[in-house]
């Protein structure tokens, strides 16, 4: 799908891997709807791109499908869906303290599995309301998840995020097959450690014992290189029913 002229929403937008993806989208030409928190710089990413802003808690499910019929509306369609929204949390199956709270893990999966699949949901509907954008390949739009590496390699304390994670990356290919008659395409992408909230901006040697198990660059990640496998993504139809690993060739350590 070509990038240029296209309506694209990004949620978790404000920062991170969401803010260099609606970077990337408007610079080739996209129309970006940015949805993030109120108190995130949502606003002032949307500006930057000359873009639209819209709140949105994605563990409020009802509120984010409220957002995002706003956010279409405002753009006038629906091509492509960016959710980069998500977190973890830090705690082991059992401890002396007793099991895992069962809150908190139906938390982490609520921000980042249901968020991400409620999301998904509702950008197909809008998406499968599109005339095709190539009429040899009859395509309608790209979904993009993003999982990580620690759905494969889950490392001592990440039950809940692991779990989470994994479902993003397991359901995409089911979803891509739900989606494939209509020219939807859906993937996900698992990156490992970039630079990105609380490992922004930590030194240089904290980062190298970080990254020592991956092939190479031993580094933190960039935010512009997820937003570079992005537009990949889009730009190349054949990318369908994937989690693409983006990790240098890291595998976790249990710790």
């Amino acid at each position: 799908m070509e990038i240029e002229g296209k309506k694209a929403i990004v949620v978790g937008g404000a920062s991170g891997f969401g803010k260099a993806t609606a970077e990337a989208l408007a610079k080739r030409g996209a129309t970006v709807a940015v949805l993030d928190r109120p108190q995130s710089k949502g606003k002032d990413v949307a500006a930057e791109i000359g873009g639209s802003f819209f709140e949105v808690d994605v563990t409020d499910f009802a509120g984010t499908e409220e957002a995002l019929e706003r956010a279409v509306a405002g753009l006038g369609g629906l091509h492509i869906a960016v959710t980069t929204a998500g977190g973890g949390i830090g705690e082991r199956t059992i401890s002396k303290n007793g099991p895992h709270s069962l809150d908190s893990f139906r938390a982490s999966v609520d921000l980042n599995l249901i968020g991400t699949f409620n999301v998904s949901r509702l950008a197909a509907w809008q998406m499968s309301k599109n005339e095709p954008v190539d009429a040899e390949a009859e395509e309608r739009g790209v979904i993009i998840n993003t999982a990580s590496i620690a759905a494969f390699e889950g490392q001592i304390g990440q039950v809940a995020y692991t779990a989470s994670k994994a479902a993003i990356a397991g359901m995409s290919l089911t979803m891509a097959r739900d989606l494939g008659s209509m020219g939807i395409r859906v993937l996900a992408i698992a990156p490992s450690l970039f630079a990105t909230g609380l490992t922004q901006g930590i030194p240089d040697e904290f980062a190298t014992q970080l990254t020592r198990d991956a092939a190479f660059p031993r580094r933190l990640g960039r935010p512009e290189e997820y937003a570079k496998l992005a537009v990949a993504i889009v730009e190349n139809p054949m990318l369908n029913g994937q989690c693409i690993r983006l990790d240098a060739g890291q595998r976790f350590a249990p710790k």
